[in-house]
């Protein structure tokens, strides 16, 4: 979650004036908050997420300290593969995540035999990795995904009508596994090159190595 600071400044004679930051981390507001506001004349101090939704300093500082011990800062990478001669699909995902103070990364791939098309494996990838985020206990925070799938992350973020029933259905599981984990997501679409973590683990799948991993 990025925060922007606004606030009312103050003139030893008075004069006022209203400013606003740019976006930055919960923490680094509050260090410049807290400095502001020794100087006096910063007055009227408060903070406003992604949403618009206000915070005071005490609001803010508790939040940071109870997502401390949750995964927060949370980035999704997500890749599938379709083989058409076998006729099954590789999913793949690497989460990267902050908590307790440390950087840390999830990796998890899974074959499927129940799709049809490429398109229906990327979903299952995004789905799968959705999933994961439920296990960790991921809620009410923004996640960014990102993948190489113009067909996922233009509808989903609907740029792109949705025509195919199947694409359909699993546009309708996604959001509202995404509602019930309260996520207010973001999308990124990237080359293939840079999305090569992902494409990995969905063809590891593919050839029925199985990863799933912390580190």
């Amino acid at each position: 979650m990025d925060i922007r600071i606004e606030m009312l400044y103050q003139t030893p004679k008075g004069t006022t004036a209203r400013f606003h930051s740019e976006e930055m981390n919960p923490g680094k507001a509050i260090l410049i908050a807290e400095d502001l506001e020794k100087s006096g004349r910063a007055k009227q101090i408060h903070f406003l997420d992604s949403r618009d939704m206000e915070w005071t300093l005490k609001e803010l500082k508790k939040f940071i300290a109870e997502i401390e011990t949750e995964p927060h800062n949370v980035t999704v990478y997500f890749d599938g593969g379709f083989d058409q001669d076998m006729q099954h699909s590789g999913l793949g995902c690497a989460i990267y995540y902050e908590q307790n103070g440390k950087s840390l990364r999830l990796r998890k791939n899974a074959q499927v035999e129940e799709l049809d098309t490429n398109n229906e494996a990327e979903y299952a990838a995004f789905h799968l990795a959705l999933q994961e985020l439920a296990y960790m206990g991921v809620h009410d925070l923004p996640v960014t995904f990102i993948g190489d799938s113009q067909v996922v992350l233009h509808q989903l973020s609907g740029d792109w009508p949705c025509y195919e029933k199947e694409l359909s259905k699993w546009i309708d599981r996604i959001e509202t596994l995404l509602d019930e984990l309260g996520i207010d997501p973001s999308f990124q679409l990237v080359s293939r090159k840079l999305n090569k973590e992902a494409d990995q683990l969905a063809t590891q799948a593919l050839r029925g190595i199985a990863i799933t991993g912390t580190k």
